[in-house]
């Protein structure tokens, strides 16, 4: 680009000497003495210049803002770590489960006791010993007697005395051939104990 002004330049200074010397031929009266060559220097064409290279582009602005820090909450210290447990548990035992029981069996009927002192039976009273009622003994004999199921006495024994042997030996002996109501469990008889008292007493 510069090259091409300094050209023009130089032809237009060659243009203007050219028109003063034919103005001159033609104005030769006034024209006193030759005109003086105009010394003309080219212009060097300055050597071109490099392109510079575009300036970085500036780093972009940062901008820094102050952020408050705000206030964390002070937490309690954590408790100190417990010592470990010593306590053991057990090995629970294996539970079993339950044997499954059969319905409980039906209550057995509630047993009637033997009884003596039916009017039917007409059981004769032990005799009272000569004896005794001279001596004026008397008292009340126990006797324990096993009543089989038919109703007989089959053994006699003498569970609590009179303290006299004569009135517990009577009594014994009479029992002995009693008839009894057998002892009932529900409507069947069976042979049970019962206890039978013989009261011996002067009128």
């Amino acid at each position: 680009m510069r090259s091409a002004s300094g050209i023009g330049s130089a032809i237009l200074v060659h243009g203007i000497l050219f028109a003063l010397i034919a103005f001159g031929a033609t104005q030769g009266e006034r024209l006193v003495e030759a005109a003086r060559p105009i010394a003309v220097r080219l212009l060097q064409e300055a050597p071109a210049t490099p392109p510079q290279p575009l300036p970085p582009p500036a780093p972009p602005k940062v901008v820094q803002r102050t952020v408050k820090p705000v206030a964390q909450p002070v937490l309690a210290a954590a408790p100190a770590p417990a010592a470990p447990s010593t306590f053991v548990v057990a090995e629970q035992p294996v539970a079993t489960p339950a044997p499954v029981q059969a319905p409980p069996a039906p209550a057995a009927p509630a047993l009637v006791e033997a009884r003596f002192d039916a009017d039917y039976l007409s059981n004769p009273k032990p005799p009272y010993p000569a004896a005794s009622r001279r001596l004026g003994e008397t008292g009340v004999v126990h006797l324990r007697v096993h009543v089989s199921a038919s109703g007989e006495a089959i053994k006699v024994q003498l569970k609590k005395s009179s303290g006299f042997e004569r009135l517990d030996n009577s009594a014994l002996e009479t029992v002995a051939h009693w008839r009894f109501v057998p002892a009932r469990r529900g409507d069947e008889a069976v042979a049970a104990w019962v206890v039978v008292p013989i009261v011996f007493e002067l009128s």
